[in-house]
């Protein structure tokens, strides 16, 4: 008995040690950005777009850069979306039960979840100098879509697997047929978890950078068509850190300021629309 409570004191230990670590990182981490990015915070670097000598320290702004996330983002989540959600119905056990071809699904999914989005970059870079494309928005919405489609679908997936079986058992019985089922039913029970895990594959696709990098390029303009280079903050902050000017690398520490703002912001809403979705979902 007395090996075993040091057994389970120890691991409790290890346990707490390790939430302070995170804790202490994550604070650390936030506090640097903040300090060192909200004095250089201003009205214009949020409204305006790079001007002339923006590179050397004078006027302009980053707008740019949160018009393109946005933009990119957006687009790669809707796009995701399209093909998440059939993918997450076909794997429920509503129409195909718990096959094999189901779980080999579901871990190719992990698998992808895996894969650094770094090579999903490339293999978009590969396919547009395949076909002769140049680097532009509906690229870097293409390449992103690919890297947030396995997070969204595994998600969804999941939400739907918590839908009871006797909601669908009840619709079945008053003559309802599976398509009704599903969009009535299931769907309507799920959908605060499923907005939840759209939330955070946006998310995920605005802080990305490496899967853009050679598709989407880079623009100080605000793309107005989808054959335009777009540019996006995670770059921006990048280029801008790598500029000799202390002006310069200060407008970097004030763009990951808003970038984690946005973070931040996405965060609490997943986490308000989980508390609503435990609240009035049917268990």
């Amino acid at each position: 008995m007395e090996r075993r409570r040091i057994e389970e004191s120890v691991v409790k230990l290890v346990g707490l040690l390790s939430i302070c670590l995170v804790l202490f990182s994550l604070i650390a981490m936030i506090a640097t950005i903040v300090i060192k990015g909200l004095p250089a915070l201003s009205l214009s670097l949020l409204t305006q777009t790079p001007k002339g000598g923006f590179y050397l320290g004078k006027e302009g702004g980053v707008l740019n850069a949160i018009v393109g996330s946005l933009y990119l983002a957006g687009g790669a989540t809707l796009l995701a979306f399209i093909v998440s959600l059939p993918t997450a119905l076909f794997l429920q056990n509503e129409y195909y039960g718990k096959t094999r071809m189901a779980e080999v699904v579901r871990l190719l999914l992990d698998i992808l979840w895996g894969i650094p989005s770094i090579v999903y970059g490339a293999f978009g870079f590969i396919i547009m100098l395949y076909l002769g494309l140049r680097a532009s928005l509906l690229g870097g919405v293409i390449s992103l879509a690919f890297v947030i489609f396995p997070i969204m679908t595994r998600s969804i997936d999941e939400i739907l697997l918590t839908i009871p079986r006797d909601l669908k058992e009840i619709s079945y019985a008053v003559g309802a047929t599976r398509l009704e089922t599903t969009l009535s039913v299931t769907l309507k029970q799920a959908a605060p978890g499923i907005l939840t895990g759209i939330i955070l594959a946006f998310g995920r696709g605005i802080g990305d950078a490496a899967s853009i990098l050679f598709t989407a390029g880079y623009t100080d303009n605000i793309p107005s068509s989808l054959s335009e280079p777009v540019a996006s903050l995670p770059l921006a902050i990048f280029f801008l850190f790598n500029t000799p000017y202390q002006a310069v690398k200060e407008k970097a520490y004030a763009s990951a300021v808003i970038l984690l703002f946005i973070i931040l912001l996405l965060t609490s809403i997943t986490r308000l629309l989980s508390r609503i979705s435990d609240k009035y979902s049917i268990k």
